[in-house]
């Protein structure tokens, strides 16, 4: 059965920032202060929505900025640079 389509094109790099950072999600999730499960679909690109308190406190965790744990990838898999 093939994935449903989910309407967004928003991909998610956590999995990148945590390799980058030594880190693992069980780690990031205590230290973030929310679940294994809720950060494993937020990383597998599941989720349907995050709450700007959980991105803050990732982004804080992480050291990063929002545009680094999230981009936008036009229908195709080209990502957008934004310079068009």
């Amino acid at each position: 059965m093939p994935p449903e389509d989910d309407g967004h094109a928003i991909q998610v790099h956590l999995d990148r920032l945590l390799a980058a950072r030594s880190m693992t999600l069980a780690e990031l999730a205590a230290r973030v202060g929310v679940t294994n499960v809720n950060l494993s679909v937020l990383k597998n690109g599941r989720a349907k929505a995050i709450r700007f308190t959980t991105l803050t406190a990732i982004c804080r965790v992480l050291e990063c900025q929002p545009g680094d744990l999230l981009s936008y990838e036009e229908e195709g898999g080209e990502e957008s640079s934004g310079n068009e």
